[in-house]
């Protein structure tokens, strides 16, 4: 049995789709939620809450493999359940900025964690992405308002990755033989900057976008009240104020490991033109 976590969001739902269309299972998906969760066919939804640990007692029953994203919950907590449970492997999706920006806080807690697993005596790969492509859904309200979208380091060029991307690395991770005990550095294949971010967001859409850049001090307002000072300082660091060639680096880990080569970005944009009406 495979668990995937997280099985609603978007790197779970890609997988759960992934997993179920080349016959991985059995399969069972963690979501708060079970009755309003659409699941593929065959794959049994399980309910749960990282909050507390205590309840995926019964996701975990039977469970030999598992998915997990770091940091949604007391992950120390989360992993000696599962090794209670006796789940054999765990493929943990953790952050680039481990190694890009080990000084952030952000980066450390996602450090610890990956330590949490490699003590834990359950078998591990580690997956370490970069700027998700997703992330361009906080802009959503504002172009399906019609006004303008405001971001800073309008023309830093980050290679951002599909989700499905990484869905894939961790569907072969979980299934193929020769990842455990192995991390993964994961980007898209193409650097892209937020202007042409929302440039394709536009292409999708069919009409003008806006695009006006602000400041770091704008930026950090806005985001500070929703993350707190420290996480948008480090977010902020990452997306242009604090970059590096380990960062700007494009990597072929997806196409090696899956066969396929890494979705652009602006196949995520048509993809995902709905939510941005």
């Amino acid at each position: 049995m495979i668990l995937v976590t997280g099985a609603t969001g978007n790197i779970g739902s890609a997988l759960l789709k992934e997993l179920h269309a080349h016959g991985a299972g059995p399969l069972r998906g963690l979501t708060r939620d079970a009755a309003r969760a659409t699941f593929p066919e065959g794959v049994e939804a399980a309910e749960g809450d990282f909050a507390d640990p205590a309840s995926l007692k019964t996701a975990l029953e039977g469970v030999r493999s598992m998915f997990l994203v770091s940091r949604l919950g007391p992950d120390a907590n989360i992993l000696e359940a599962a090794r209670q449970a006796g789940v054999e492997h765990v493929v943990l999706v953790s952050s680039i900025t481990v190694q890009t920006h080990p000084h952030l806080g952000p980066a450390g807690e996602n450090l610890a964690v990956e330590q949490l697993l490699k003590e834990s005596g359950m078998a591990w790969t580690i997956l370490r992405p970069t700027q998700f492509a997703s992330n361009a859904l906080m802009w959503a309200a504002s172009i399906r308002e019609h006004g303008t979208v405001h971001a800073p380091y309008a023309d830093t060029a980050l290679p951002t990755i599909h989700p499905a991307d990484i869905a894939s690395v961790a569907r072969v991770a979980l299934t193929e033989p020769g990842h455990q005990g192995c991390t993964y550095a994961l980007t898209g294949p193409e650097p892209v900057t937020a202007r042409q971010q929302v440039e394709a967001i536009a292409a999708a859409l069919g009409r003008e976008v806006p695009f006006a850049e602000i400041s770091r001090q704008q930026a950090h307002a806005q985001m500070a009240a929703i993350f707190g000072d420290e996480a948008a300082d480090a977010v902020l660091d990452v997306t242009g104020g604090d970059v590096n060639d380990e960062l700007r680096a494009v990597r072929d880990t997806v196409s090696q490991l899956t066969g396929a080569p890494a979705r652009l970005f602006r196949q995520w944009a048509s993809e995902n033109a709905a939510a941005f009406h």
